[in-house]
């Protein structure tokens, strides 16, 4: 639903490319963090691997000076808790509006759309997520030269989204993971 939705975008703007509207592809990586995001950040400086994950995918856009721009990205991502890792795949969809400051320079916010395909917990699948589909909010600042462009982006969901899942141990409560982290985005884009 959601790539027939951005295809259906993506020719309307294909066709209006001499208006400062397009289309094209992006990719990047994924900085989650668990809980505080500036306290995990700081823990996991030690191992910066641990949370960094990767995006692929596609935008459209609308306007110049004031535009909007609605994405659809594959994302994959990973989290560290307590020396366990935590996967995630998923489908976002933000829907940002955004506005030239400077030159290439722009700064947007928006809502972004989340849709879980897939989550692991130490090699565990996990199928107890409380909400499959959640939203919240990307802002951050970019810059485009000539259909080449890169952004910097902060991610945080509007609530928690937990998963739950059960040790096999005698008398361990279950566990819960939350599964819409607090993310640090950089992307690079080209349009098509």
């Amino acid at each position: 639903m959601f790539l027939a939705c951005f295809a259906l975008i993506a020719f309307t703007l294909g066709a209006n490319a001499q208006n400062g509207n397009g289309f094209g592809i992006k990719a990047g990586l994924n900085y989650n963090a668990n809980g505080n995001y500036f306290e995990s950040m700081g823990e996991n400086a030690k191992h910066p691997d641990r949370n960094v994950g990767f995006h692929l995918g596609l935008y459209g856009k609308v306007g110049d000076r004031f535009y909007f721009k609605p994405e659809v990205v594959y994302t994959q991502t990973k989290s560290d808790y307590d020396n366990n890792d935590f996967k995630m795949q998923k489908i976002d969809a933000p829907l940002l509006l955004g506005v030239k400051l400077l030159g290439p320079v722009s700064v947007f916010a928006g809502p972004s759309l989340q849709y879980i395909l897939d989550t692991e917990f130490d090699g565990i699948t996990i199928n107890d997520v409380e909400n499959e589909f959640s939203v919240g909010l990307n802002f951050g600042i970019g810059a485009n030269f000539n259909g080449f462009g890169i952004d910097l982006r902060y991610e945080r969901g509007f609530s928690e989204n937990e998963a739950t899942f059960i040790d096999n141990s005698v008398g361990v409560p279950p566990n819960r993971i939350d599964t819409r982290p607090d993310q640090l985005i950089l992307s690079v884009s080209f349009a098509l």
